[in-house]
Order: C-alpha cells, then structure tokens, then sequence
C-alpha cells in the first residue's frame, strides 16, 4: 500500500513495507507510543527489549513523516557545533553533548547490523563554506575536535581539495568527516519496526490519537479505538499539531523539499561526488544532497513556513540543484517532494516529562536521523528507571516561540526572509 506516502524516491525503493491494521479495539499497554518515526520507532524497540508491553500508534504509515522523507544524512554532533556549544554551556557539558551524538551514531550502526538492515548505509560527509567571511571555519572546527573530543576523522580542506570530492565551484573550502554517515531514511524506518514488531511491539498504521486523557493511567483514543496505558511517549516532532498544548509552542513546524534526478551513468555519477558522501553547506537555508545507489543526485533545498507544498516541487527545488551543479541542466527530475520537520528556538532537542506520565522528544532541528533515535532511547532508558542521559537532554534551555502557536508563523517567516536575504548577499 505504497499510495499512502507520498510519491517519492524512498517510497518507490522502500524494502519490506508492510502493511500494518488500524486500531479497532480498546487495549491496554505500559507504553502507548504515538508517532511512527525514528522517535517513536526506537522508544518503542527499546522499550519493549526492555521487556514492557507496547503499543505504537501511527497516524499514517510507518515513517510517513520526515523520518521517511529527508536528505538521509547523518552529520556528527549536535545541530549547534562544538565551538557554539563550548561558548553557549563550557567544554566540560559540550563534550558531553558531543559523546551523545557519537552514541547515537553508534546505536543506528549496531541496529542496521543486528536487525540486517538493508537501508545502504554509507561513509563520509562534506560541509562546504560557501562565504567568505565563514574562511577558517573548518580549520577551527577540525583542531577542535581532534584536540578536545577525541575526534581525529574530520580534515580542512581547501578549495581544489573540496572540489575533487564535490564537482562544484560554489565552495571556497570544506569541513570533510570521515565518521559521518548517509542512509535511505525510509528503508531503515521500515528496518526499525519489523524489529519492533519481532520484539513484541503491537504498531497500528492509519490509526490518528484525538485526544488523551491527563490520568495515571492514562487512556489514549483514536476515531475506532483506544488504548489504556501507564505512560504515553509522544514522537510526533513536526505533526504534533494541537494534540499537545503544553509543548507545541516550543517547536515551529517548517517544510523541506527535494527532488531525485533521472538515473547518471557510472562516469558522470563519479564525477560529480566521488566516494558518494553525502554534502551540505554553511547557508542558513541549507543545500543538503547525495546520491543514490543507483546513480541519482537526490538533492534537497529550499523551505516554506506554512501549510501547503509549492504546486510545483520539482521547479521550486531545480534552481537551487543548478546553481550548485550547472551542468546538470540536462538531466530529468523523477521524484519531486517535501517533508515537514520542527526546529527550537535555539537549535537543540526539546525533551521532557509532563505530569503526570507523558514522555516527550521533539525539535531536532535538521539533526533527526540520529539524534531522534537517540532521544527514543534515551526516553525508552528513563521511563526503565535509568535516566541519567534523558535528565542531560532535559535541562536543556528551552523556549516558547515568541506569539506561541499564534505568532510563532509571521515571526519565523520574517526571520528566514532576513537569513536568505543574507546567503544570497
């Protein structure tokens, strides 16, 4: 049932869908995860090796949202870099916030090999500085790293050194890590719930959560069922909507687009990014890209701050390839789509507990591939009694949107205008 999602390159190569019912009954649980996407797909793995009984509720289909949607790079560290985190909150909580990220890398290296993941997993990933005044970034970012984390895999590069791993004259030089990585998204959503399932997860697709009630326990209810639960973990991210009030006003929705080009041969695929890494660069709007396993640039650029996509995705995204890669001017577009994602105020995840039992992990901010699995966990280790990195994550600054959910729209419209205005100059 591939009709469910939308008509993407993840979608038309996903391995193993399947399809699962819809809830139609009154059940009880521990757990009642809503959300189908790496948050809530890795709490409710995790949960249940833990030996809790669960209960996952997607509104859609497994990784339907920004899971099953993004650019599949998974970069290193926070969305913040070392050095903003050193100013922000000292070395000593940096480099703890760093070792997070480091572990959440590794939790989805050891679940595509424990669980035969086939979701084409590679290495490697390039930051290309694209201004001026950003000279000297990498450098810093680089001897910081190998210097105070521990972190020897990443390398400056200069301007021919970043052009011969990306065919492009738009970069002045490059921030290489060699410990980054890049996934098909959807594949290893898709990987995480049959895992889920084979540990005793029970997933319902198609099954959208009205309302829960504020009781220990509590009862979760859909339009044709309802679950009674002990605790509830909410993994919703940027498809919260209205359902949590408590917290929507800490995370603004924003939309992301990307397109899939027609298949390259094999010279002109290699020329274009040898060694397949995956790209992004220093723009506020970021250019994120890759390509594929079979030889096409999947290419994502571009964002809106509202509810409708473009009419036309595919034209709205094309520029954007062009000006980074004019000499794909040629080339055919064959999946053009968008994905909603959420971001903070300051850039890092929203984590918390409300009263008396609800979980929560939302805003990664651009960074959800792996610090979305690592928050399902983390949560998933809270809620079994060891919260020690969960309580890290939880006394992270937060704050409410100026306007809240009312404002919270203009106000980022006009700041996204301000930042782009910015890249272009």
């Amino acid at each position: 049932m591939t009709s469910a999602y939308p008509d993407s390159y993840y979608a038309a190569t996903a391995v193993g869908m399947h399809e699962h019912p819809s809830l139609q009954e009154s059940l009880r649980a521990d757990v009642c995860v809503i959300g189908g996407g790496f948050t809530g797909l890795s709490a409710a793995l995790n949960l249940a090796e833990q030996g809790l009984d669960v209960v996952l509720l997607e509104a859609e289909r497994i990784g339907f949202g920004a899971s099953g949607r993004n650019g599949g790079l998974i970069g290193s560290g926070q969305r913040k870099d070392v050095l903003e985190m050193e100013a922000q909150f000292g070395l000593q909580r940096s480099r703890q916030f760093w070792q997070f990220a480091e572990d959440a890398k590794q939790e989805i290296r050891d679940r595509v090999q424990e669980h035969a993941i086939d979701c084409d997993l590679q290495y490697g990933q390039l930051e290309g500085v694209h201004k001026k005044r950003y000279l000297g970034m990498a450098q810093e970012i680089s001897a910081a790293l190998a210097e105070r984390y521990d972190y020897p895999y990443t390398s400056a590069l200069n301007r021919e050194q970043t052009r011969a791993l990306v065919a492009t004259d738009d970069y002045l030089e490059g921030l290489q890590d060699e410990q980054a990585m890049t996934i098909h998204p959807l594949n290893y959503a898709l990987g995480l719930a049959r895992a889920a399932a084979a540990a005793g997860v029970r997933i319902f697709e198609q099954s959208r959560v009205l309302d829960y009630t504020r009781s220990d326990p509590a009862t979760i209810r859909t339009a044709t069922g309802s679950v009674t639960a002990r605790f509830i973990v909410l993994g919703c991210n940027g498809y919260l909507g209205k359902l949590e009030p408590r917290v929507a006003g800490k995370i603004m929705p924003i939309n992301n687009f990307l397109l899939t080009t027609e298949t390259m041969d094999d010279a002109r695929a290699e020329a274009l990014i040898p060694g397949r890494y995956g790209i992004h660069d220093t723009r506020f709007v970021v250019n994120f890209y890759r390509m594929s396993a079979d030889r096409r640039l999947i290419f994502g650029g571009g964002e809106n701050y509202r509810a409708r996509f473009p009419a036309d995705i595919a034209n709205f995204v094309r520029p954007k390839m062009l000006k980074v890669f004019p000499q794909l001017a040629d080339l055919g577009i064959d999946y053009a789509w968008g994905g909603t994602l959420s971001v903070t105020v300051n850039r890092l995840p929203h984590v918390g507990r409300l009263a008396p039992n609800l979980w929560f992990a939302q805003g990664y901010s651009g960074h959800g591939i792996s610090i979305a699995n690592f928050a399902g966990k983390v949560v998933a280790e809270a809620i079994g009694g060891t919260a020690g990195r969960f309580d890290a994550f939880a006394s992270l600054p937060t704050h409410t949107f100026p306007g809240g959910t009312l404002l919270r729209f203009p106000g980022m419209v006009l700041g996204m205008l301000y930042y782009s205005l910015k890249d272009r100059l």
